[in-house]
């Protein structure tokens, strides 16, 4: 299943399944495929919700789902996509033939991700497989308590966990598969990547996708 998930800039992720293609965060597109049935947005940062990068990856056929205090700030690209869909965190949804949850992605002490923004993290269920995508969340009980075989999850400190603390997180929900994301560009080093596999304990295998 790690073969179709990609990770482009920062926690830009796109992953093919069954004949769907399902964007996260979208951000610095180097091409503009114009193939998502889906996108989700984490939370409204610029570097997560990206009009020009969702306009790269959006047709007229694209379902943008937001979290709901977004809705406001989702109209600027709402001709871009068929629909709108908002949600909360800590809900169980289906749109469209793609099931997913929502989990609750803030800062705990930090405060760049208030929990009262409602921001979320998506674990999706795809190809029988549960894919967590963190957002930017700092190890919060919410996030301890995921249960998922692939966790996608921010590595670069600063505005999230960094290295160390997000291998104490996967230790804990113990995936089958940890992909780092949030690193190396805009806050913490390409090298992060290599400390959080090296932290990481087995049986959980660490994959490292962000190319430099």
């Amino acid at each position: 299943m790690t073969e179709n998930i990609e990770v482009f800039t920062q926690s830009s992720i796109r992953i093919k399944d069954a004949g769907r293609t399902i964007y996260a965060d979208p951000f610095q597109l180097t091409i503009e495929p114009h193939d998502a049935d889906f996108i989700l947005v984490t939370h409204d940062h610029y570097d997560h919700f990206s009009p020009e990068d969702i306009g790269k990856a959006a047709n007229s056929g694209t379902v943008l789902i937001v979290p709901e205090k977004m809705e406001d700030k989702a109209r600027e690209v709402s001709g871009l996509v068929k629909q709108v869909v908002t949600v909360k965190p800590g809900i169980c949804r289906e749109v469209e033939g793609l099931e997913f949850e929502t989990v609750p992605a803030y800062n705990s002490l930090k405060p760049f991700h208030p929990k009262s923004a409602e921001w979320v993290g998506y674990i999706l269920k795809i190809g029988g497989k549960r894919i967590y995508i963190a957002g930017d969340t700092d190890a919060t009980k919410e996030a301890k308590a995921v249960k998922c075989d692939i966790a996608l999850i921010p590595i670069g400190g600063t505005y999230t966990m960094d290295a160390k603390k997000a291998a104490e997180l996967v230790n804990t929900i113990r995936p089958e598969t940890a992909i780092p994301i949030h690193y190396g560009s805009i806050v913490g080093k390409a090298s992060d990547g290599d400390i959080f596999a090296g932290c990481v304990k087995a049986p959980t295998k660490v994959e490292l996708k962000l190319r430099f």
